[in-house]
């Protein structure tokens, strides 16, 4: 790695210092300016684009822990080494935790630092080619497990290779069956904390009288049934990513408790007395409206804030144009391996079907459908009778249900939930895929309407 290549900025109150600092650094082979203070430090991170900042603690018009607040809050992408003084210890250590990279202590010594910026500089040099090999990846339609050449999908890999190294909040919205699971994996994957755990937990799928427990763990004797200590999905995240799916299923309440520990990062188990700390990066998602969610109650407002640092909105299936014949050759290689078939493509009806058809499931479909194909198939190419009837029967587009004006509400969701189950042919969890709700709203809905049923016999 050339020296020269890299630019150092050096924000010092001390011209002195300052100006022998920065002639030292050019000698070394690097390019060098220097700031007088944190206003121009901000000034010269914006045009003179360093690699590195050489910033002092202690400075005029903007201090040191002011500059990295806001180099952190505009996502400036700077290696930061605070210089301090003898008593400021403490604020050093502030400064790594907003994102310094290291501290020095004055007076600096020059052999010190100078294998530092040689250590950064290759450092640097082997993050812009994996970012460079990861650019490639996302041009040739897949980048990790996210696969597609649309342009809707190269926003969302864009947008996915730029947050991923950032320990920031990301949210994900779309469609069921869109990708967001794959998504949240991905950035963890792409990130520095991919050695780490992965850890996911759907909020829709647990009882309420349990999501505290799961997500923060609970002291034995905490409830009954509580014979041990657990470790809640925050504890076996430490170090890692937990992805919060569904996040407008929790209570209220217990996001209030989620909002202070992703600000104090420490927690309280269920029962306990001891704060524990945490290391976690937090992923949400939802099939829902979350600004709705805000407005309609079900997601509080600060919550929402804290973790929208960035959002990542998966397009559908039927809005990724040939995406759908890429990821159903995709999944075909995947599914000829693991049931050790020679199965070479679809023949050219299949495709025509797969590219007319509305996908209301999206992704999570077409792989089921492909996975069904692999199975049945018993030639080299999936033909239309290896299809299930909804596309088999030429159903390109959704079913469509009508209503009669004047029909109550209450009866109008009745049989869209009747229709979608006909639909999937009874496959339960796909028709609340399809309606947007959790599995135990649509059995909570599809038990009432029983009971319903069953009160009217007795009349």
């Amino acid at each position: 790695m050339i020296a020269g290549e890299r630019r150092i900025l050096i924000a010092d109150d001390d011209p002195a210092a300052r100006a022998a600092c920065c002639e030292l650094i050019k000698l070394w082979g690097f390019k060098a300016k220097e700031a007088e203070d944190g206003e121009k430090a901000l000034d010269l991170v914006k045009s003179f684009e360093p690699n590195v900042l050489l910033l002092d603690l202690k400075m005029p018009v903007k201090d040191g822990l002011t500059v990295l607040a806001e180099l952190r809050s505009n996502q400036a992408e700077v290696v930061t080494i605070v210089i301090s003084g003898e008593g400021d210890i403490p604020d050093a250590v502030k400064a790594i935790k907003l994102g310094a990279y290291d501290y020095l202590q004055k007076p600096l010594d020059p052999n010190h630092l100078r294998n530092l910026l040689d250590n950064l500089s290759e450092h640097l040099r082997v993050r812009e080619e994996n970012a460079q090999l990861r650019r490639r990846l996302a041009e040739a339609g897949e980048l990790g497990s996210l696969i597609g050449r649309s342009r809707p999908m190269r926003r969302v890999m864009a947008l996915v290779d730029q947050l991923a190294p950032s320990a920031s909040s990301v949210v994900i919205t779309g469609e069921s069956g869109t990708g967001k699971e794959v998504v949240a994996r991905t950035i963890h994957e792409r990130s520095p904390r991919s050695k780490g755990p992965y850890v996911a937990i759907n909020c829709a799928a647990i009882a309420e009288g349990l999501m505290e427990s799961e997500l923060f763990g609970h002291e034995r004797g905490a409830f009954t049934g509580a014979d041990r200590r657990r470790m809640g999905c925050f504890e076996m995240a430490h170090g890692g990513t937990l992805l919060l799916d569904e996040i407008t299923e929790m209570r209220v309440e217990l996001q209030a408790k989620l909002l202070r520990v992703l600000e104090e990062r420490s927690l309280r188990r269920v029962g306990g007395t001891e704060q524990v700390a945490v290391d976690v990066r937090v992923l949400a998602s939802s099939n829902r409206n979350l600004e709705q969610g805000v407005r309609d109650g079900r997601l509080r407002e600060d919550l929402y804030y804290r973790l929208n640092v960035f959002k990542i909105e998966m397009p559908p299936l039927r809005a990724r144009g040939d995406d759908v014949v890429v990821l159903a050759d995709y999944f075909l290689r995947e599914f000829a391996r693991r049931n050790g078939k020679n199965l070479l493509g679809f023949d050219h009806d299949c495709l025509e079907v797969f590219k007319a058809f509305a996908w209301p499931g999206n992704v999570r479909q077409l792989r089921n459908v492909i996975e069904r194909a692999a199975v049945v198939s018993q030639g080299q190419l999936i033909s239309l009778a290896d299809l299930p009837p909804e596309l088999r029967q030429g159903k390109a587009t959704d079913p469509v249900l009508q209503i009669r004006i004047g029909t109550p509400l209450e009866d109008v969701e009745r049989e869209l939930i009747y229709k979608t189950l006909e639909f999937t042919e009874g496959n339960k969890a796909r028709t609340a895929d399809i309606l947007g709700v959790s599995l135990k709203t649509l059995y909570n809905k599809l038990e009432r309407y029983e009971n319903n049923k069953g009160a009217a016999r007795q009349l």
